[in-house]
């Protein structure tokens, strides 16, 4: 299990999004001893310090590019998570993805465990904005959102895919944006198996100004601001 995390100047969110998946990784470990797990902070082009924040946790191990772009953020970090594994062994090593502005719950790594063993290649989760975002964006997010088995959405913040899957679809493209779509697209097409789940769900930051235009914020921006022309 390598659990990948891509940061870009997120010292305030990042304390809690490191120890939620420090809780993760504990309850994975102590559910199934038998799986390891090993996580991976790709700090991109930080100026803050998120640095200072990993250091704090000694079991997260922390590389450094200057690409700004999360897409290539993302692929760095399997590429040094996965540096010793052999070809012949990518089936058994599971990568579990989330951001640095979330809080996944203590049984995230469990669940997707559970459904790699099920036999599936790709688990797309659910995400939900915190309290950060107002109540009435968040209600017109829930009304355009469907959190359920089988729902439609793709977020890199809350994506699981089996390395073999993930080699064979040619990994995450450099892309400052939708570089999950893309990936998730790929393996879809390439027939693994593939389920998109509500029991494997995290929270993510609601704020509404971001970091890269067209991401996650910019749309929460856009519900918010449907709320400033109707009100």
């Amino acid at each position: 299990m390598h659990v990948i995390v891509p940061a870009n100047d997120e010292e305030a969110l990042l304390p809690r999004a490191l120890a939620s998946i420090e809780s993760a990784v504990a309850e994975l470990h102590r559910s199934r001893p038998d799986v390891q797990a090993r996580v991976v902070l790709v700090l991109d082009a930080c100026v803050d310090r998120s640095r200072e924040v990993a250091a704090r946790h000694r079991d997260v191990s922390v590389v450094e590019v200057d690409r700004r772009c999360v897409g290539a953020a993302r692929a760095h970090g399997v590429t040094v998570a996965t540096a010793d594994v052999a070809e012949p062994e990518t089936s058994r090593h599971w990568l579990a993805g989330t951001d640095a502005d979330c809080v996944v719950p203590a049984d995230w790594l469990v669940r997707q465990v559970m459904l790699a063993d099920a036999g599936l290649d790709l688990v797309t989760g659910t995400v939900q904005p915190d309290d950060e975002l107002d109540p009435d964006s968040l209600a017109r997010w829930h009304a355009l959102h469907q959190l359920r088995d089988g729902h439609p959405h793709v977020h890199g913040a809350n994506l699981g895919v089996r390395l073999s899957a993930y080699v064979a679809a040619g990994g995450f493209e450099p892309l400052a944006v939708h570089e999950d779509v893309g990936l998730v697209e790929r393996v879809r097409a390439s027939g693994a198996a593939c389920h998109a789940s509500s029991s494997v769900h995290v929270r993510t930051s609601g704020r509404t100004q971001g970091r890269t235009p067209g991401g996650f914020a910019d749309y929460l921006g856009a519900l918010a601001a449907q709320g400033s022309l109707t009100g």
